[in-house]
């Protein structure tokens, strides 16, 4: 609330599960614009106070044109899937100004070049959704809320934090002012790319924790796949440039831990009906919202060029692509030689 004491109004782009919740907890602190491309999505909003059975505060209300989000929002936070990221930016880019604010929630990795079989990427052909925001609009102070938060909790109050992560203190502070809470407490960091990079990695390691409950394995096997599951993704964060850092924090390792043993997580469920023989283009359409892990999986897998360790990747590609049996998979992974615990910390 301003001086003037008349609330701010801050934008949303993105009306899933994930938008509307991050919506809502906006609304506790101010008014709210979100954008919903369908008619009738934005019709329930703003009529009913509904969407997706999820009820919304009145402070919120839908349109279906981004220029009014522009005009009328100085802190917008995009959050749509990563397939989509690109045409939206394109969208509204033309409406985008100087000082515009843009944190995205957006937990995936975007290549323009086509996936499939043997092909290799390079470093400059795989971009997050901040490299995305810079390169697309003019915007400058780009940051990326990133976390152990599953949309389905949020919406019903429960208690939760997250990450901000930008290169600019007050990208964070206006996140933080925006977002925080009596139920949501917002962190703080600067390693942008690690954050990000934490939050998009960690969903290919839901996947195989789903496998694992779907074959019947207990909690050992899955405390021993999200330790050495980080590790993996440690490895693969720092050939990429970023800090291990922000690995050891909510958006790391609070997230992964989230996601591994929430029946909530798309991505968790992905892997467990994987494992009870459904087909994986069965599953994406019946789970109706994107699960960035194949994605990831298979841009991950397509980097290994890079000298990084991910045995894990690629047993899960050979699994979710190339039929390898689930068990062949997770005898092979206990096989693996790993002889130091946390050798990815350096002293």
């Amino acid at each position: 609330m301003d001086s003037n004491n008349t609330l701010s109004k801050y934008g949303v782009i993105g009306a899933g599960s994930f938008g509307l919740a991050i919506a809502n907890l906006l609304a506790e602190n101010g008014n709210v614009l979100i954008y919903a491309r369908n008619e009738q999505q934005v019709k329930d909003i703003n009529i009913n106070h509904l969407s997706k059975n999820y009820v919304m505060k009145e402070a919120v209300i839908a349109t279906n044109d981004l220029k009014t989000i522009a005009a009328e929002c100085h802190l917008i936070f995009p959050i749509v899937p990563s397939n989509g990221f690109v045409s939206m930016l394109e969208d509204i880019a033309p409406y985008l100004k100087p000082y515009h604010v843009l944190i995205h929630g957006t937990k995936g990795l975007y290549t323009p070049k086509k996936i499939s079989g043997d092909i290799l990427l390079r470093k400059e052909e795989v971009f997050t959704m901040s490299e995305l925001i810079k390169i697309k609009t003019g915007v400058v102070r780009i940051g990326c809320l990133a976390g152990p938060n599953l949309a389905s909790e949020l919406a019903e109050d429960q208690p939760a934090a997250t990450v901000i992560a930008s290169k600019f203190n007050e990208v964070i502070e206006l996140g933080q002012q925006a977002l925080r809470s009596s139920r949501f407490q917002v962190y703080g960091s600067n390693e942008l790319l690690g954050v990000e990079l934490a939050g998009v990695l960690k969903n290919y390691v839901a996947i195989a924790s789903g496998m694992l409950t779907g074959l019947g394995y207990g909690e050992n096997a899955r405390a021993l796949l999200i330790t050495r599951g980080m590790a993996e993704l440690i490895y693969i964060a720092k050939a990429l440039g970023a800090n291990e850092r922000a690995f050891l924090g909510l958006a790391g390792i609070g997230d992964l831990i989230a996601t591994c043993n929430s029946p909530k997580s798309r991505n968790y469920r992905v892997g467990l009906q994987l494992a009870e023989g459904k087909k994986l283009d069965e599953i994406i359409e019946a789970i109706g919202e994107v699960a960035e892990g194949v994605k990831t999986l298979q841009i991950v897998k397509a980097m290994q060029k890079y000298g990084y360790r991910a045995p894990l990747a690629e047993i899960l590609y050979k699994i979710v692509f190339e039929e390898l049996a689930i068990k062949k998979g997770i005898d092979f992974l206990m096989r693996f030689s790993s002889d130091k615990d946390a050798e990815y910390i350096v002293s």
